[in-house]
């Protein structure tokens, strides 16, 4: 998978997926921007990816509705971005581009995801809401730890509010420069467990997301935008 931090980040492993194991690297024909992008579009506008999404959300609600009963002080961990919110919206301004820094033109783009952020206006993901409100009704506490930056925790928890969201705790944690996501999430959710919950499961888009342990099972939704450590 080719990712980029700073500019275009796509998910060229899906225009990769048939090259197979065995093949050379001079055999591996590179699609072009405007293919990968037409390739995203296709996915996101099918529908599969709405498809694949509620299948993962709909096998940590079974997780939970087992497990719910079975433990004292159970939680849950849920990433924001492209697990509890949705960006899609400022992503296709951009071309399915990731553009960290610098305004957000929701005209003509293109928009910056942290200007997105500000503006509290990410739709959220249904399977997810879903997931928060029984956790809700089964007595679980819900917490949501992300990686954006702590200026953004106004927005932030004013965004799921307006969706719809109930939480025990709100955590922004931003990943050092070159560093990793999952070197500031897992600290937070060992924290959660030093008080005393006892987390079923966490959830995320990105691997760097659910890395680091301390939650019984783990769940990743795709994303095929973009990768982040």
């Amino acid at each position: 998978m080719w990712t980029s931090r700073g500019g275009i980040a796509v998910a060229v492993a899906i225009a990769c997926a048939a090259c197979g194991e065995r093949a050379r690297p001079d055999d591996v024909q590179v699609p072009t921007l405007y293919d990968t992008q037409r390739r995203i579009d296709e996915y996101v506008d099918s529908g599969r990816y709405d498809a694949d999404v509620s299948r993962v959300v709909a096998a940590a609600q079974a997780w939970l509705e087992e497990r719910a009963p079975q433990v004292t002080r159970p939680a849950i961990v849920l990433d924001v971005d492209e697990t509890s919110l949705s960006n899609w919206r400022a992503y296709r301004l951009n071309g399915w581009a990731r553009i960290k820094d610098g305004g957000c033109d929701l005209v003509n783009g293109p928009c910056a995801i942290r200007a997105w952020q500000a503006l509290h206006l990410a739709p959220a993901i249904a399977p997810t809401r879903r997931l928060v409100g029984r956790a809700r009704e089964l007595g679980v506490a819900v917490f949501f730890v992300t990686g954006r930056p702590s200026s953004l925790q106004a927005a932030t928890e004013r965004n799921l509010r307006e969706q719809g969201y109930t939480w025990d705790g709100v955590v922004l944690v931003e990943a050092p420069a070159g560093g990793s996501a999952a070197d500031v999430k897992a600290p937070a959710r060992r924290h959660l467990v030093e008080q005393g919950y006892t987390l079923l499961l966490t959830m995320g888009d990105q691997q760097s997301d659910l890395d680091g342990g301390s939650a019984e099972r783990t769940f990743k939704l795709p994303n095929p935008v973009y990768y982040l450590r």
